[in-house]
């Protein structure tokens, strides 16, 4: 249940969106850490050319990795995390989460 403030009155709701953090590996090999609230929305966009800069030149990309959270915050601060992992404790997340399938 999230709150949100109305004109002064906090009021509770049900919220259904999730929020995901990602890595998708890039044609070259290179893995790319992004959040949104969509995420096949976001790896079409990225195979489409739309998505961030740094995808642009290395399509086609494939989605290797997700988690999911319900707020927004939480999948920003994850993604900040995963970007600062070493290139090694990137595969193994991946590594580990292919397993756990």
């Amino acid at each position: 249940m999230r709150k949100i403030l109305v004109r002064g009155r906090d009021l509770c709701y049900n919220s259904w969106e999730m929020y995901y953090t990602y890595f998708v590996r890039c044609a070259d090999g290179s893995l790319y850490a992004g959040y949104t609230n969509d995420l096949n929305r976001r790896v079409e966009a990225h195979n489409a050319g739309k998505g961030a800069k740094y995808t642009r030149s290395r399509l086609p990309v494939l989605l290797v990795y997700s988690e999911s959270f319900d707020e927004a915050r939480e999948a920003r601060s994850r993604e900040w995390n995963l970007k600062r992992l070493t290139r090694a404790q990137k595969e193994a997340l991946i590594a580990q989460k292919d397993g756990a399938l």
